[in-house]
């Protein structure tokens, strides 16, 4: 699911397609067109045209993991992309993707498209008293969330830290990726209990959640499985250390890097960098026992294209040239992989 730098990438290449100079007034929504109403969070497709028809786009924001468009009026929509949903925007008279389940049509010729193959992906329609954000967490890259926050913060909680860091209303924004190398780069492992930390941990985890965020923000995002933004993919998957890379040498030691499932998620890290503390290990020793690579390296990753990688009718909007690029990031990504493996076992054997 796209994260906190995924979706501000999101919100930053559609505020370049909408408003000029980066502000408003952009155009003005002259209807709808919902292939799937469950992509509407609540009411009917009828009553979502009527609440769009007319009013003009004044600006483009992120809260969280959910994309924010603010309409005239007070009124604002509402995107949450989810596991694939997309977002482009297309001239009107483009080819409707099969995969298409929303779409706003503009007063300049152009359509703003919902695109999303399983259908998790939601759109809200709210006006100005309505709080769809109630019980979300700080944003981490707010300069007001501060380090003396972020303490006042984890110091009520008791949760494994995995968990805790991606529950949306301790924090907004932070998912499987980010988590998993904030606490890698922190030396503190994903079971390990927020109410072990020291001062030190405490300033290390802080500052290592706003780091890799930041850092995947000017980098667009981790274009991992179906991601991508209206200006194309993103090159932080290109700079993971952790995630996804199970059976992989760690960067730090060159041991293997172990996966386990806490919950429902993935988690990646080093059991030898990132120690467990002894008053933790009972409590993990279940979810331990199941943990991945116990020897060896595991094969990972995923098996056919990417849609963003797909040439032609099969996908929305792009040029061959575009197709290309893609391409050519791809590669980039296996050559940076392999180049990060060498310099780890090189680094394990001296």
């Amino acid at each position: 699911m796209p994260e906190l730098p995924e979706v501000e990438t999101v919100a930053r290449d559609l505020r370049r397609h909408l408003l000029p100079d980066g502000s408003g007034p952009g155009p003005v929504v002259t209807g709808a067109r919902v292939a799937w109403p469950g992509t509407l969070r609540d009411g009917d497709p009828p009553s979502f045209e009527r609440g769009v028809a007319g009013r003009r786009i004044e600006a483009v924001g992120r809260r969280g993991k959910q994309l924010i468009i603010d309409l005239d009026g007070g009124a604002f929509l509402t995107v949450h992309l989810k596991m694939t949903g997309q977002l482009f925007v297309v001239p009107a008279g483009l080819p409707q993707d099969p995969y298409e389940r929303l779409a706003l049509t503009l007063d300049d010729g152009r359509e703003i498209r919902f695109r999303d193959i399983r259908k998790f992906g939601r759109v809200g329609l709210y006006a100005a008293d309505d709080d769809p954000f109630d019980g979300i967490g700080p944003e981490p890259l707010d300069p007001r969330f501060t380090l003396r926050v972020f303490r006042g913060l984890i110091r009520k909680r008791r949760a494994r830290l995995k968990p805790l860091l991606v529950d949306q209303a301790f924090v907004a924004g932070v998912g499987n990726i980010y988590a998993d190398e904030a606490l890698w780069r922190s030396k503190l492992h994903p079971l390990r209990s927020a109410a072990t930390l020291r001062p030190h941990d405490e300033r290390e985890l802080y500052r290592n959640v706003i780091s890799i965020l930041a850092e995947a923000v000017e980098r667009r995002g981790s274009s991992i499985d179906d991601y991508t933004a209206p200006d194309g993919d993103g090159e932080m998957q290109e700079r993971l250390d952790v995630y996804q890379r199970t059976g992989q040498p760690c960067p730090r030691c060159g041991r293997p890097i172990r996966r386990i499932v806490i919950g429902i998620r993935a988690t990646h890290f080093c059991s030898f960098c990132q120690r467990l503390p002894a008053s933790d290990r009972p409590g993990a020793a279940k979810l331990l026992a199941t943990m991945t690579p116990r020897t060896g390296h595991a094969a990972t990753g995923r098996k056919g294209r990417r849609w963003v990688d797909i040439d032609g009718n099969g996908a929305l909007g792009r040029t061959t040239d575009e197709a290309t690029k893609a391409r050519d990031r791809a590669a980039r990504t296996k050559v940076a992989a392999a180049a990060r493996r060498a310099r780890a076992r090189s680094g394990a054997g001296a």
